[in-house]
């Protein structure tokens, strides 16, 4: 139960770390790189993706009818602060483009926070297109700092500089897109019992536990090859090994993700597959984490 509640409120913590994670550890480090947002407007661009995240949160509870049991309040009480939560965070979305000259991006926090409702509502009862729908809003909010910090200020002299930080956010967000379809396998596996009694299919039920966490285990050989790929393409280069990196990415990176394969052919009960989805959330973490790591240590090589 502690490690279920630890991975609620975590995932909000997880959004604004990462926020703050790749303004200040990477952005904010990158010399010449003119950013759209002062400090802030990116704090309230936090603000608003924590608010649409937690709305987003609270609707699944509310559809599940778990307001009760795990926020204390009432049914009607969470429908209001539901609706306060989206009203903030679309608000704030819709002040924040305007700011940088693109006030048809108020769509794009209209589209999340709807997004949310529909798989809520109906979208996570879709066996696959729900696990999809998921891991696309959290690759999303990843591409979401790049796009308000860098997007404003391209001009055609900075277009290729601009391009290649992008680009790193795109890698980041397919990492984390592929982690959070297999945290929603996991928590597919976890649920299995209660989805089958409330008629849910879901791909455990469809294609059997074993067969699933088998092929989970498969799956998570993606992001580990990805690692890989990385560590050989670009954690070596004219000045060196980029030690501290690879270091940092074996251990806290890596390591986990083997731990979480190792543990998943055995998993049987809830606890075990919320431990394997809290392993994932550290995954996360410490993938965000890793840009500061390697930030410092090309710097340091230079």
């Amino acid at each position: 139960m502690k490690t279920a509640r630890l991975i609620r409120y975590g995932n909000l913590l997880l959004i604004a770390f990462a926020f703050c994670t790749f303004r200040y550890g990477f952005l904010e480090l990158q010399a010449g790189l003119p950013l759209a947002l002062n400090n802030l407007q990116f704090l309230l661009l936090t603000i608003s993706a924590v608010c649409i995240g937690a709305g987003g949160f609270l609707i699944n509870n509310i559809i599940d009818n778990d307001v009760e049991k795990k926020y204390g309040i009432t049914e009607g009480m969470a429908y209001n602060l539901y609706m306060g939560l989206n009203i903030i965070g679309v608000g704030i979305g819709f002040y924040i483009s305007n700011y940088i000259g693109t006030p048809s991006y108020t769509l794009i926090f209209i589209l999340l926070s709807g997004t949310m409702y529909l798989y809520a509502t109906s979208l996570k009862y879709t066996i696959v297109i729900n696990n999809i729908i998921v891991s696309c809003i959290v690759a999303v909010s990843v591409v979401l700092i790049g796009v308000f910090n860098l997007y404003p200020s391209i001009t055609p002299e900075n277009k290729p500089y601009m391009a290649t930080i992008f680009s790193i956010f795109l890698d980041y967000a397919a990492f984390a897109f592929i982690i959070s379809f297999i945290r929603e396998i996991i928590k597919n596996l976890r649920d299995t019992d209660k989805d089958y009694n409330n008629g849910i299919n879901t791909l455990p039920i469809a294609l059997g536990k074993s067969r699933i966490a088998k092929i989970t285990v498969a799956l998570t050989l993606i992001p580990v090859a990805m690692i890989l790929y990385y560590i050989d393409a670009y954690f070596v280069n004219e000045s060196g090994m980029l030690l501290y990196a690879l270091l940092y990415v074996l251990i806290f990176v890596l390591g986990p993700l083997i731990y979480f394969m190792i543990k998943l052919w055995t998993a049987k009960a809830t606890r075990d597959f919320d431990r394997l989805s809290l392993t994932l959330k550290v995954v996360l973490a410490f993938t965000a984490l890793s840009i500061v790591v390697i930030t410092f240590n090309i710097q340091n090589n230079a």
